[in-house]
């Protein structure tokens, strides 16, 4: 799969690429909330990792892609963590109690928390203008869920702000590590060092009661099979690509217009209300987005 824009800058490319991704990750809790209403939540969590991993092999052996070197395995296990096993597990469970449109608005923190992640890795160094409005990216969209929470955050949001935290780990790693292997190997390998650990916790909470496989119906499943092939595998392709071409940092700010694009899915597949006030939080966004790919953020 050969994903490029001819003529365009690579900074340019990436944050189309990114872009794409973020359109596709966008339905990521509005689809996990369909099947966590019928589903277990650690079974879609896990099930959907397992899933993904049979593309991914898939894919590795089609292209005939060698292995990754010894120096890609803490990278990878980073992005297995945050993007494979964290992010997913913490969400189902947040799903089965908060509204869709909830959590995604608190998904516009991931952004800060991939940025920092870069800064931390030692690879990308961004300008004080950057982190000013990283923060007020940040800021307008937590101000929106508390807004919509009644001035207080609900008790699953902790569940989500720790999965915030991780997934800005392994976009963070993923992104820098696609620079050397190309973002469809880094989430296909990563997606293959997690199915061991991903098959073997599916098996364990079978066997003690929980991560049941009940009867649901075919838009649970629908939602299910959303999550495991679109979000969990092709989305990367397009992601960890953009932030390979146009840095982690800047390429990860494209995912603060993702809480809204949520709300439009929302909206659209569970019913979840549209206010004012929340697209005037997308034009809000959009203009710190364009402001943030004009500060500079110096690449290691």
């Amino acid at each position: 799969m050969t994903i490029s824009a001819a003529g365009l800058p690579d900074e340019t490319r990436g944050m189309l690429l990114g872009l794409t991704g973020v359109l596709i990750f966008s339905l990521t809790l509005p689809c996990t909330r369909l099947a966590v209403r019928e589903l277990d939540p650690a079974f879609v969590a896990l099930g959907r990792a397992l899933v993904a991993a049979v593309l991914a092999g898939a894919w590795l052996w089609w292209r005939r892609a060698p292995l990754p070197p010894r120096t890609a395995a803490l990278p990878l296990a980073a992005v297995a963590l945050g993007c494979v096993l964290g992010f997913p597990w913490l969400t189902s469970i947040a799903m089965g109690t908060l509204p869709a449109s909830h959590g995604a608005v608190l998904v516009g923190v991931l952004p800060l928390t991939t940025a920092i992640w870069a800064a931390l890795l030692g690879r990308e160094r961004p300008s004080g203008g950057f982190w000013l409005i990283a923060l007020a990216g940040a800021a307008v969209t937590v101000g929106f869920a508390l807004r919509e929470g009644g001035g207080s955050l609900h008790g699953a949001d902790a569940l989500m702000l720790l999965a915030i935290l991780l997934g800005g780990l392994g976009y963070a790693q993923g992104g820098r590590l696609a620079q050397a292997l190309g973002g469809q190997q880094v989430i296909s390998w990563a997606l293959l060092l997690a199915a061991p650990f991903a098959l073997a916790l599916l098996l364990v909470l079978a066997c003690s009661g929980h991560a049941a496989l009940p009867a649901a119906g075919a838009v649970a499943w629908l939602g299910f099979a959303y999550v495991s092939v679109f979000s969990m595998f092709i989305g990367f392709f397009f992601w960890y690509r953009g932030m390979a071409l146009g840095g982690v940092a800047r390429v990860g700010q494209t995912q603060l217009l993702q809480p809204f694009l949520s709300l439009a899915g929302a909206a659209l597949l569970l019913g979840e209300p549209l206010a004012l006030a929340q697209w005037g939080c997308v034009l809000a966004v959009i203009v710190l987005v364009a402001m943030g790919r004009k500060m500079a953020v110096r690449r290691g």
